[in-house]
């Protein structure tokens, strides 16, 4: 159900993003007693306050042109950055992020681990290699990108 909602919402919101802002992600759900729709972008440099009200008189009217209301209960819309730990959906995205600090979980473990993280040294579009510490010692690691089951970017401590 709500991921027909992000489909529908995806289709018209997408084209309708002004350049330099891009749509990061999309996400639907339910906080307490309240149905959350959450448009997440970005522009080099990170947006502003100003920023997301502009791109919420953007987004609002377009999302009540859905017909028929994909929505089955009332929602409250929010426009915002992805912040610091922003999600790498795409092949595009991770291309974007070599040479920066990530964070991915497989489906599937290599040497017994399912989570990995460290720099991004490169991604050819089939393989991500990622320098990591384990314990003191750097070490590399080859994923496959098909084993991939979340990215993002994340902060070094």
């Amino acid at each position: 159900m709500s991921q027909k909602i992000i489909d529908l919402v995806t289709a018209v919101v997408a084209p309708a993003i002004p350049e330099p802002y891009e749509l990061v992600d999309i996400e639907y759900e339910k906080i307490g007693s309240d149905y959350i729709l959450s448009v997440l972008i970005d522009k080099p440099g990170g947006i502003t306050v100003e920023d997301t009200a502009d791109l919420t008189e953007i987004i609002s009217p377009l999302l009540d042109t859905i017909q028929p209301d994909p929505f089955p209960d009332q929602y409250m819309l929010e426009v915002s950055s992805p912040g610091l730990e922003r999600p790498l959906k795409t092949k595009e995205a991770l291309k974007n992020a070599v040479g920066q600090y990530i964070n991915v979980s497989l489906y599937k473990a290599i040497d017994k681990i399912k989570i990995f993280q460290g720099d991004l040294l490169t991604f050819d579009g089939e393989t991500l290699t990622i320098d990591y510490l384990d314990k003191t010692r750097h070490k590399t690691v080859e994923i496959p990108y098909q084993t991939v089951a979340k990215a993002r970017l994340a902060v070094k401590l």
